[in-house]
């Protein structure tokens, strides 16, 4: 068998780990979202891996659509500039909505989204990230769902990237960039 190997310093978080707090945030959303059928949005492409673990743990009725997003680029830090790449199929007014995010750093992608759901008039938005990173925040966001909290290393694996490389790690490692120059 085949494994991939990253540049990275250690693993942050395990495969197990990660399942077993998948599980609780879905717990956790079917709990607070019983009988409100909500819309669980999923901000491709890094957050997929987590997105299709949460809706597989969330027990009450829910639809389901997908955002790309673009802010890095092939760096290790935001550009600063959002762009939407790809948005939602349908209406969302008066629905409520889970929006499913892989991290989230300075906040500015998930504050883009939130300004722009603002005038589309969702009955409530809420932000489920796989990872918080509130020391390198430059906006005023804070996620209700959070799986873990990071401090300010580039990651990659279970979908995060770096260069479009390294999603299919099982795992969150500290990436190495000293190994890539």
């Amino acid at each position: 068998m085949q494994t991939v190997s990253a540049p990275l310093k250690k693993v942050l978080i395990t495969k197990d780990e990660i399942a077993k707090r998948a599980k609780e945030l879905g717990e956790e959303i079917s709990k607070d979202y019983e009988g409100k059928l909500p819309l669980i949005v999923c901000i491709l492409r890094g957050s997929v891996l987590f997105y299709s673990d949460i809706v597989r743990n969330i027990k009450t009725p829910c639809n389901l659509d997908f955002m790309c997003m673009a802010s890095y680029g092939a760096k290790t830090h935001s550009s600063g500039k959002v762009r939407t790449l790809l948005d939602l199929r349908e209406a969302i007014e008066g629905r409520h909505i889970v929006l499913v995010e892989d991290i989230v750093d300075t906040g500015l992608t998930i504050k883009h989204i939130l300004d722009m759901f603002r005038t589309r008039k969702p009955a409530s938005v809420e932000v489920c990230t796989l990872l918080d990173k509130p020391s390198n925040r430059t906006t005023d966001i804070t996620p209700k769902y959070v799986g873990f909290t990071v401090q300010n290393e580039f990651v990659v694996g279970y979908g995060l990237d770096y260069n479009e490389l390294y999603r299919n790690l099982p795992f969150i490692g500290v990436f190495n960039e000293d190994e890539t120059k």
